[in-house]
């Protein structure tokens, strides 16, 4: 989601983008590499387990693995209903953010007397995934370059400035003039920009589930793919795939996005379809024109805004901007694709990388987000605090979804920990209304993001509604 600044996409030349989109093929760059294991045969026969983990993108995974870890005797079954990592976990930016509040306003505005133990824990939450790269040895292109925020209109330079009560900006940030961001990233689009240096970690999403799969099967885990839960009972739990039944002590819910099995959770988040672009490799001197020495990831600070950064192999994934809802909240294959956004991301591209133009575009790929009223994860139990759920990461789970394993751990321990304590986790987002009033909500404040874009950042009276109410976004 993202304005793009001074030079605006109408200057592009049409025909500029139909050359950059020339040779696109539908689909994840991520999940296209030919590295992609084998698919996992489905579960065919019933089987018993002291914690059941359905879902196999990050949230799942990293959770199946941290059971083990706290017990490893405890027997642990992951079932996923397509491939590990085919969803969001394979198809996101690879942004793996300290953050587990959806970026420090966010935090700040709902949770203001617990943002510091917030912030620190989500810091420490990403010293343990860099910790758990080295133990496991998982090859998922890991970098800790840090993420450079930048303005694209001087109104934004005011919100680069924020620092901590004491009047300092913090450990490891540092706030960039519009020569300093050139000299990091070269776009005559930006105006200043805000490096934080320890906050964000790059990695190659696809890869990273696949490798915490490999972790999980390593310590014990066992893996299902093609395995959907079609319903969870209670005498024991039970849950129902379409060959077999599952018999667990616990279950783990890390459907996120899609129906969840706790049927009061279900208006608690929709699916918003984001959208992507991938180049090809860039030559040595196509790269040495943007600069990019330090390959931090980059977000733009508009309400609809964009997030790029390098692969291992220097090509450009650029995304963001669109953030689509479709009438009804399913996901569906078919939304996957959408023309028109990669026009728009493309001429944007261009327009913040003038000096790129000829560069083409490999890959291009949607895939739904599952968004909350908060804007970050939520948590609970349900079956008599046997079942433990998160979901809610709106786009930022890379790194937050760890979080959320531990939490559904301590949750389904029943056991009274600085993370159950938090009121973050003690209560749950306002729901979506039915429809039609979920379209027509999400619909207009999509175009009040927009207006507020093109206004110098002035927020109408609907956005003003919303963040008196709570539901305000600016992330």
């Amino acid at each position: 989601m993202g304005h793009c600044g001074v030079v605006t996409a109408p200057s592009i030349d049409a025909r500029m983008v139909d050359r950059a989109l020339a040779d696109l093929e539908p689909g994840s760059f991520w999940l296209a590499d030919p590295a992609r294991p084998g698919a996992r045969p489905a579960l065919e026969a019933d089987v018993s387990c002291d914690l059941l983990v359905v879902g196999g993108g990050y949230c799942g995974l990293w959770t199946a693995l941290l059971a083990k870890e706290r017990d490893p005797s405890r027997e642990v079954v992951l079932v996923e209903a397509d491939r590990i990592g085919w969803a969001a976990s394979g198809r996101n930016g690879g942004f793996c953010a300290a953050s587990i509040t959806h970026g420090e306003a966010n935090g700040r505005d709902r949770w203001p007397d617990e943002y510091h133990l917030l912030d620190a824990l989500g810091r420490a939450n990403l010293d343990e995934i860099a910790a758990a790269v080295l133990r496991y040895d998982l090859a998922c292109d890991f970098e800790r370059t840090g993420e450079l925020s930048v303005a694209t209109e001087p109104y934004q330079l005011a919100g680069l400035q924020e620092t901590e009560a004491d009047g300092a900006l913090p450990e490891g940030v540092t706030v960039l003039d519009r020569d300093a961001v050139r000299a990091e990233v070269d776009s005559p689009t930006y105006v200043g920009g805000r490096w934080d240096r320890h906050g964000t970690a790059l990695v190659s999403p696809a890869k990273l589930a696949w490798e915490l799969a490999r972790a999980c099967e390593s310590v014990g885990v066992r893996i299902h793919e093609h395995t959907p839960v079609e319903r969870l009972g209670r005498a024991p739990l039970l849950a129902e795939t379409p060959a077999a039944t599952i018999t667990a002590r616990q279950v783990a819910l890390g459907t996120n996005v899609f129906p969840s099995l706790v049927r009061r959770t279900r208006f608690h988040t929709v699916p918003v379809y984001d959208y992507a672009l991938m180049t090809e490799p860039l030559t040595a001197a196509q790269l040495g024109s943007v600069g990019w020495a330090n390959r931090q990831g980059v977000g733009d600070s508009a309400n609809q805004f964009h997030y790029y950064r390098l692969s291992s192999d220097d090509r450009i994934l650029w995304g963001g901007y669109d953030a689509v809802y479709r009438f009804g909240g399913r996901v569906r294959d078919r939304h996957d694709q959408r023309p028109a956004t990669f026009r728009t991301l493309a001429s944007h591209f261009l327009a913040t990388f003038p000096q790129l133009e000829g560069v083409r575009f490999t890959h291009g790929w949607g895939g739904a987000i599952d968004t909350c009223t908060r804007f970050c994860a939520f948590y609970g139990t349900a079956h008599d605090g046997d079942v433990a759920y998160a979901a809610g990461f709106t786009g930022l789970g890379v790194g937050a979804t760890r979080f959320a394993a531990e939490v559904m751990l301590d949750l389904l321990a029943g056991e009274d920990t600085e993370r159950t304590r938090l009121e973050m986790v003690r209560t749950t987002p306002v729901p979506f209304p039915p429809e039609p009033l979920a379209f027509l909500g999400i619909q207009a404040t999509r175009w009040s993001l927009d207006r507020a874009d093109r206004n110098e950042g002035r927020r109408n009276l609907w956005l003003r509604t919303l963040d008196r109410m709570g539901l305000g976004f600016d992330s």
